[in-house]
Parts: structure tokens; C-alpha cells; sequence
């Protein structure tokens, strides 16, 4: 059975583009369209939708608010069509907060007359979204329990990569994580633009008890901050291993990353804290298609450090399996007991 789409935009020439891009692979159905998100959510229960692309900007309701009409109404995968914007990007931010799996961006704003070009990543976000259990939909605006356990001043280090359904663990996990957590954490998650770094970096910052915020260039390192790498910039750590196996100061060197990889790439990342911290080093993946994450697992186990994969409690499951299948996890853990493992590993 294809799976069935269901494409709300308020442009007709959107709405057109859009379903004609899914319809064009076998595997999908465009079972039918909208034109804004009352019409929408109108048409759920009598179509039954497996997936639903949403545009952010639409008279009336807009994207965020019909995702909640959505979510509190007719729990269902929905993949965000978001524009190039700081506003933009801080709305879709609050839109995987609220429920919605992922998004894509489209080339040229609202009205991109070359949507075409984003047409394979849009086919791969909806087949990976429409095979999330929205049961774990429903649990993505439960706020976890805060530990309270005062952590020993130990020198090490964490590194998380994530890619689809990353931002939504990522909050779960460092909203989990104490004020006095003693380690730096460097966070590489897959995101098309610096704005979108920007505004997760700015959500996670406000709900953490943890400073979070983009890293930037020549940047010392500091226990119990964390720092994502940003959009389309590779990451490179600057220290030695001192006596008795402390770091001296390590900083952040960034550089433009290569084009046609996943940026920032995961396992650039975990190659490079690895090599620094050795077996001081804890790597955590979450959620996220694909296998990137493998190579640096595999290099984080070499030196001794310690490795925790994210289940099936995952969104989408593709990164931390293949972590599993290639094993180099430690640890398998659900979403929720994550944050316990990693105070473990550092105290």
C-alpha cells in the first residue's frame, strides 16, 4: 500500500508542485489537498492521512497553529515546509517541539518556483515520517523528571550527533541533565541552515538549566556548557593530553565543510573530541536516518570511551541501529534513561 499524503498550502500552485513531486515516486499517494488549517484538519478523519506536508505561512491559521489543532485532535506524522528565515526558523523549531517530525526547507521562500530541487530530500522526509508510531508523538511534549544528583568534577567529555527527530530528543535529554553537570557537550545535528542552528540552539538555551548556545571559532571549551556545531561547518578540537591524562585548554577550531556531505557531519565530530579525550570521551546518537555516526562511534571505542545509542524509542530509528549492527554500542537505551547513563559516564 502506498502511503497516503496529505499536502496543505495555501498557494494552488504550491499545492500542485508539492503533489505532483510526491506522486511521482510509486511508493506515495497524494490522497488529496488544502487549502489552509481548518480545511485541513476538517479532511483528516475522513482520509486518514499516513503523512501531512504543512506550510508555515497561511491566512487564518497558520503552520504552527493547525500542528496543534493536529496533534490535540488527530495525532498524525506531519513533515514542515518552511522558507529561509530567522522568523522562520524559530517557528518551525516550535513546530518539532509541538509534534512535527521534521521539515524542509523550501529553495526560494514561499512561493519557490524551484521546489523541484529539494524533490528527493522531501520524498525521503515523508517516507521516514509516515513510519513513526504517533504514540511517540504523544510523548514528545512530556517533560522529563530533572536529577538532582550533585556530579563530580571529572575531565570529560560528551559528544551527541542526531539528525531527523534530533531536536525533540535533544531537549528531552538536556532538559534532563542537571545545573551542575561537570562536562562539556559538543552536539552535532544535521540542519540546512545556520538560522535553524540559531533558533535550536536558542530553544534548548531556554528550557535547559544548562547554557546552550551555536560554538564559535577559537572558543574555549567549558564544563557543563554545550555547543552546537553549526550549519555547514566541520569541527576540530585544539589541546593535548596533559599529565595524570588532564586536558590542557582545548578549543573549537571550525571550518567550511566539504560539499555534498551531511552537515555537520557526526562523525567528523566524534573522530576529532575523540582524539583529544580519548577514553574520557562518552558519544551518544540519537535519533536520525542514515549511518553517519558509525565511523566516529567506532573511533570513540577505540580509544576506550564509552558509547549509548538512543532504541526503537527513537523517531527514526536509522542512525542508532546502524551503530547497533556495527557494534560499537555500549549501551541501548530509550529516550528517557538516556541522561541517567550519560551522569553515570561522567561522575
Amino acid at each position: 500500500m502506498p502511503i497516503k499524503v496529505l499536502v496543505v498550502d495555501d498557494s494552488l500552485f504550491m499545492r500542485t508542485l508539492v503533489a505532483d513531486m510526491l506522486n511521482s515516486d510509486p511508493e506515495i499517494e497524494v490522497i488529496d489537498t488544502a487549502k489552509d488549517g481548518a480545511e485541513a484538519v476538517n479532511k483528516i478523519p475522513g482520509i486518514r492521512p499516513d503523512c501531512i506536508t504543512l506550510d508555515l505561512a497561511m491566512p487564518g491559521w497558520d503552520g504552527l497553529t493547525t500542528l496543534k489543532h493536529i496533534m490535540r485532535q488527530y495525532p498524525t506524522p506531519v513533515v514542515i515546509l518552511s522558507a529561509y528565515s530567522k522568523k522562520d526558523a524559530d517557528i518551525t523549531i516550535e513546530c518539532l517541539k509541538v509534534g512535527a517530525i521534521s521539515f524542509v526547507l523550501k529553495p526560494s521562500g514561499e512561493l519557490s518556483l524551484d521546489i523541484e530541487t529539494v524533490r528527493g530530500l522531501l520524498i525521503e522526509e515523508v517516507k521516514a515520517a509516515a513510519k513513526v508510531d504517533v504514540g511517540r508523538i504523544r510523548l514528545l511534549g512530556k517533560k522529563p523528571e530533572r536529577r538532582r544528583r550533585k556530579l563530580i568534577g571529572i575531565n570529560k567529555i560528551v559528544v551527541i550527533g542526531a539528525s531527523t527527530g534530533g531536536p525533540q530528543m535533544l531537549e528531552m535529554l538536556l532538559t534532563s541533565l542537571p545545573s551542575d553537570f561537570s562536562a562539556p557537550i559538543i552536539i552535532g545535528q544535521h540542519i540546512p541552515s545556520r538560522f535553524f542552528t540559531e533558533s535550536l540552539a536558542e530553544h534548548l538555551n531556554r528550557n535547559s538549566e544548562l547554557p546552550v548556545r551555536v560554538a564559535g571559532n577559537n572558543e574555549i571549551l567549558e564544563s557543563g556548557a554545550a555547543y552546537l556545531i553549526p550549519s555547514g561547518f566541520s569541527l576540530a578540537l585544539k589541546g593535548r593530553m596533559g599529565v595524570n591524562k588532564e586536558t590542557t585548554e582545548v578549543s573549537i577550531s571550525l571550518s567550511e565543510a566539504v560539499s555534498g556531505i551531511l552537515s555537520p557531519s557526526i562523525d567528523e565530530i566524534m573522530k576529532s573530541v575523540a582524539l583529544i579525550y580519548k577514553e574520557n570521551t562518552v558519544g551518544i546518537i540519537l535519533s536520525g536516518m542514515g549511518n553517519d555516526g558509525v565511523r566516529g562511534m567506532t573511533e570513540i571505542k577505540k580509544y576506550g570511551g564509552k558509547t549509548i545509542v538512543q532504541d526503537e524509542s527513537s523517531l527514526i530509528f536509522g542512525m542508532p541501529k546502524a551503530v547497533i549492527d556495527a557494534g560499537v554500542a555500549d549501551r541501548v537505551l530509550p529516550a528517557d534513561q538516556i541522561a541517567g547513563a550519560i551522569e553515570e559516564a561522567v561522575s
